[in-house]
């Protein structure tokens, strides 16, 4: 019983303060505001002023009756209407310049001035100065000119013309001169490259490529925990390196010392000596599978990239982790070195791109506009430019800042790696087996490879995970999911005049993003 009471006086007491909250906003809520007639006046008066005061001056449109000024200052509403069949006339007061000049009394003759003509509205309409929407047009238009001056090579976007239109009384266009859509440049021809040799010797798949300085042999790195030499010129195995006890996802060799180095899904980096075959050196302090790594060109530094999220710069000799640069969310996929600023560049599952600041070991930009995991880099080696391949694009950046230049589309397949020439022909490889060649000046798409897989693979081991130009920039050469090294070269029967640029100069089309 005591129960029933308390349920009772509680909703009794949630009813009634429903109901005086109710009560005290209900009459309320859909009133507005009661206008102030004398804030609304003075509001409307610096309106005038502000937004119309250059055109105050003109003349007001007579209706047959004298208005009434509504507003301060002697500010005239500028709304008005014309009867049906009446002859629109302009009242002009005090002086104007249709006198002889500036402070002479009107007379009749100059009191009343009829409407203009259309063609006299055109023609002023000429006269005045461009437009702000007009100036940013044409300020967009000519920075396509601009991206391909910083991208490099001759220059072939077209002037841009101004846009004026010349319209008669009549309502006729007897002359224009019209902005022309930017178009695409003329790409510069590049022969087709076909496949020239399969090398097999590898069980797993083959994740790494590099090629030595002097251009005489290339090394592997595999998921079989291998690393394998290869004579460039024949095809012929060399050497096998054991050590690792998991995937070797990266090899490096460096130009300063006869060292090979490697890194692996087992979180080592390892330092080999090309003179006794064996490891001198090893680097500790990754957390997980360290995935990329890249060396210094003119300083003994090694950088590593990893699972963990973090790249670390290590001395070489002395094994000390100089930096571990930290800052991105997800798994670091690859990293690249170069002597100017910035010196490291790395890519990540957390789909950014960032700069770093070698000396200080912090970020010095990030780069947001991919959609997805950015698993490859690489850089151009004349320009100061890179390229970065992710699932959604390949988009191309300008150094030092990372400002974006433009985007490479076609290419609908998860970009395991890029590789760029000397000449401009920039190579993506895919997870389906996929390659595209593209020209790197304008981004056209001129060659499309999908090899054969080694037989007695399946069809759905077709897939890129490295490739990478030797150093006479001849040859190609790419590491694949059906456990074989493809060597591609250019078709040197090929011409022009055989294999033409079947480009279309249509509308290039830039993303801001």
């Amino acid at each position: 019983m005591t129960e029933d009471v308390q349920k009772h006086s509680v909703h009794t007491l949630v009813f009634r303060s429903l109901k005086r909250t109710h009560d005290m906003f209900v009459s309320d809520q859909a009133k507005g505001i009661a206008q102030d007639e004398e804030s609304h006046k003075l509001k409307m008066g610096v309106k005038l002023k502000v937004e119309y005061g250059p055109v105050l001056h003109m003349p007001v449109l007579k209706e047959g009756k004298e208005r009434v000024s509504h507003y301060p200052d002697g500010l005239e509403s500028q709304q008005s209407y014309a009867h049906a069949g009446d002859v629109p006339e302009y009242l002009i007061t005090g002086t104007h310049a249709y006198p002889s000049g500036p402070g002479v009394a009107l007379t009749a003759e100059t009191k009343m001035h009829r409407n203009p003509s259309e063609a006299g509205v055109h023609s002023m309409a000429l006269a005045l100065p461009p437009s702000q929407a007009r100036l940013d047009a044409s300020r967009t238009a000519a920075s396509i000119a601009e991206i391909h001056r910083h991208a490099g090579g001759a220059e072939r976007v077209h002037p841009q013309s101004t846009a004026v239109s010349l319209i008669d009384g009549s309502g006729t266009r007897n002359s224009a001169l019209m902005r022309r859509a930017p178009t695409m440049p003329k790409p510069q021809w590049h022969p087709p490259w076909k496949l020239f040799r399969v090398i097999s010797g590898h069980l797993g798949w083959v994740r790494s490529i590099a090629v030595e300085p002097g251009n005489q042999w290339f090394v592997t790195g595999s998921a079989d925990r291998t690393i394998k030499i290869w004579d460039l010129a024949s095809g012929k195995l060399k050497l096998s390196l054991t050590g690792h006890i998991s995937t070797v996802r990266g090899v490096a060799v460096s130009s300063r010392s006869p060292y090979l180095f490697s890194c692996g899904e087992d979180k080592q980096v390892k330092c080999w000596d090309l003179e006794y075959n064996k490891v001198i050196r090893h680097y500790h302090g990754h957390l997980s599978a360290v995935y990329d790594l890249d060396l210094h060109p003119t300083i003994d530094v090694l950088v590593t990239c990893s699972r963990d999220a973090s790249a670390r710069v290590w001395d070489i000799r002395t094994k000390a982790n100089v930096h571990t640069l930290t800052g991105h969310t997800n798994t670091v996929a690859t990293v690249r070195c170069q002597a100017a600023e910035p010196q490291i560049i790395t890519g990540s599952h957390d789909a950014t791109i960032r700069l770093w600041d070698l000396i200080a070991g912090k970020t010095r930009a990030t780069l947001t506009n991919h959609k997805k995991s950015v698993r490859t880099l690489v850089l151009h080696p004349r320009q100061y430019t890179f390229a970065s391949g992710s699932a959604d694009n390949i988009k191309q950046w300008m150094f030092p800042d990372g400002s974006f230049i433009q985007n490479l589309s076609g290419h609908n397949a998860i970009i395991n790696t890029l590789a760029v020439n000397s000449d401009g022909v920039l190579v993506s490889g895919a997870d389906n087996g996929t390659m595209h060649m593209w020209d790197w000046r304008t981004g056209y798409n001129f060659q499309r490879i999908h090899a054969a897989v080694q037989p007695g693979s399946l069809d759905s081991e077709s897939g890129i995970f490295a490739c990478v130009f030797d150093n006479s920039e001849s040859r190609l050469i790419t590491a694949e999911a059906d456990k074989t090294i493809k060597v591609y070269k250019e078709d040197e029967m090929a011409t022009e005049e055989t294999h033409p640029v079947n480009w279309k100069p249509e509308i290039l089309k830039r993303k801001r993003f």
